[in-house]
């Protein structure tokens, strides 16, 4: 009997991380983009809102330039520091992606227009970081 339990657990935390994602790609206000795709919307659009979505101490060992630190834990109930950027483009990212699809389904519930979604993370950014 308990190997049921553990198998149903196990399927129920696929759904949740499998679905997470599934519903960012359908939503027509989010991008996933590559870093290189990032590099060019930075160099592109000067007035998009950079949202780092990982640790303080993760955040002073490297961050994209100009990134807001906003960890995904606190982004819900911080939100409204973010309110006057609603119909700003927005890069949102973390480590390596386990955690800003969150983030991006915090903004979409709240109303975010124009989200990028930096896939994998910084950890495929190739170029320099702020310390």
């Amino acid at each position: 009997m308990s190997e049921y339990v553990i198998i149903a657990i196990v399927i129920i935390i696929l759904v949740w991380v499998i679905g997470r994602r599934i519903l960012i790609m359908m939503n027509p206000n989010v991008k996933n983009i590559s870093a290189d795709e990032a590099r060019s919307l930075l160099s592109e659009n000067k007035d998009v809102i950079i949202l780092d979505v990982r640790t303080k101490e993760e955040y002073v060992r490297g961050h994209i330039p100009k990134a807001l630190l906003l960890p995904v834990h606190e982004l819900a109930i911080r939100i409204n520091e973010l309110e006057k950027y609603v119909n700003t483009p927005i890069l949102v990212y973390c480590a390596s992606g386990g955690r800003s699809p969150g983030a991006v389904n915090t903004l979409l519930r709240n109303k975010f227009t124009a989200i990028y979604h930096l896939n994998r993370g910084i950890s495929t950014w190739k170029f320099d970081l702020e310390k």
